[in-house]
């Protein structure tokens, strides 16, 4: 049974033997996830007989605050992108930024596209646009996949309806749309460092040579024979459509009628602005505008996504699974005894606790949902703002991708980086935007006094 020291050095044995797994043995993470939460579980004071519930529950408990919004968030995502509204966004921006700033345009898509769409699909999506932005401006490659890299996981790190900054939220007990608010505020000053600035600075190191020799400009490669083009305003209208139903029910409930909620407009607003019925809404929505601008039948739509998802969610609930045995063996308490024995500040502890697993782990999501397990149940103990705590964790799971992420692999591929380019382009740049967070998160928590909210 390890207790005290022992069972911190348990723990980080428990980290690197699950990094061996995945990284040296190639086992799957929903696997690993489990084998390590019920080996930790067997060494700790949790009663032997009570690991494999612990473990349930923990796996249920997650699943019951986003498992119902991964899989719609992953279906309205995909009928998005099917339907060419993303390219069109992104060529919108371009237009309305023009190409002399096409890296603020970039990241202004980036940040905009990730909030419904994984980041490696949208990565994959938007390589092409990269590519042809660096042949018209001349700018390098790695200038602009560093923009568009940074600014999708910084989004998919910090803004919701994503899955991390989903669960964050939930296990931090905070309102769904101020998080929302306070993590897009926090997004900008962090993409616009790690991703545009950063990007700016690394670009000049990395030229393009002959990277784009073979590079196709038309990035749409829309048949118009078989789909009609996707308007514009539609495009940001079904983009859009969730977060104004999310966003409603924090200004009637929490604004408008915040004295007064039993009323029929606060009730509805309430319904229709919760978390997986305005994703259930968008998705009805795009099973009916949609399908006239998609080559593909609506079924071959809905069974990509339901490929995408179905591990997605079950990382997420063994990822919660992990969270919940660390918690029950005492872990999160005693970490945060000796975290605090260093003096190290609430906010740190979780931007820390994030970062480690990030590197660790090689998934943002699993990051956020394990740390937030931990900390959740803590956050008022601390004497933070769990929303500012949240954030905080969020940040944590933004950089130091290394090659257990298979994000790592998708910007070397797609953005033509080799390996110790993408270490300098994207693993450094997601790490710079991370820091950069977390300093707006103290300046947040600085002037919280002034702010609603928090």
């Amino acid at each position: 049974m390890l207790t005290g020291n022992g069972l911190i050095i348990g723990f980080v044995v428990a980290l690197i033997v699950l990094f061996i797994l995945i990284m040296k043995f190639k086992w799957d993470a929903f696997i690993s996830l489990l084998v390590i939460a019920v080996g930790l579980g067997l060494v700790s004071a949790i009663p032997t007989r009570n690991v494999p519930t612990v473990v349930a529950e923990g796996f249920g408990a997650t699943l019951t605050g986003v498992g119902i919004l991964i899989g719609l968030g992953i279906i309205f995502g995909q009928f998005l992108a099917a339907s060419g509204a993303i390219e069109k966004i992104a060529s919108s921006m371009l237009r309305a930024f023009g190409i002399k700033n096409s890296p603020y345009a970039l990241a202004a898509t980036a940040t905009t596209v990730a909030i419904p769409v994984f980041f490696d699909a949208a990565f994959i999506i938007l390589n092409k646009l990269v590519q042809s932005l660096s042949i018209k401006t001349k700018i390098s490659l790695a200038t602009f996949v560093a923009i568009l890299a940074i600014g999708l996981i910084v989004s998919h790190s910090l803004i919701i309806p994503t899955p991390g900054p989903l669960v964050v939220a939930d296990q931090m007990g905070t309102d769904i749309g101020i998080f929302f608010l306070y993590g897009l505020l926090v997004a900008i000053p962090a993409t616009l460092v790690g991703g545009v600035l950063y990007g700016k600075f690394i670009g000049k190191r990395i030229p393009n040579g002959n990277r784009l020799d073979d590079a196709v400009e038309d990035i749409e490669n829309v048949d118009n024979t078989v789909s009609r083009e996707i308007p514009t305003w539609l495009s940001y209208a079904m983009l859009a459509l969730p977060i104004v139903l999310i966003l409603s029910n924090t200004l009637i409930n929490n604004v408008i009628y915040r004295n007064d909620q039993e009323q029929i407009i606060p009730t509805i607003f309430a319904t229709i602005g919760d978390k997986n019925m305005a994703l259930l809404i968008s998705v009805v929505v795009a099973m009916f505008v949609l399908p006239k601008y998609i080559k593909e039948s609506t079924p071959t739509v809905f069974r990509q996504a339901f490929e995408a998802s179905g591990m997605v969610v079950l990382i997420t609930g063994a990822g919660g699974a992990f969270g919940r045995v660390v918690q029950e063996t005492g872990l999160g308490d005693l970490l945060i005894s000796v975290m605090q024995g260093m003096n190290m500040p609430a906010l740190l502890l979780g931007f820390v606790f994030a970062q480690i697993l990030r590197a660790s782990l090689g998934s943002a999501t699993v990051a956020l949902v394990t740390t937030a397990s931990i900390l959740g149940p803590m956050a008022m103990d601390l004497g933070v703002s769990p929303v500012l705590l949240g954030l905080a964790i969020c940040a944590g799971g933004i950089g130091l991708s290394l090659p257990n992420d298979s994000g790592f692999w998708v910007v070397s591929k797609f953005g033509r980086l080799s390996v110790a380019e993408t270490l300098r382009v994207w693993s450094l740049g997601g790490f710079i935007a991370g820091v950069t967070a977390l300093a707006f998160i103290f300046f947040l928590s600085a002037i919280a006094g002034f702010l609603p909210g928090l």
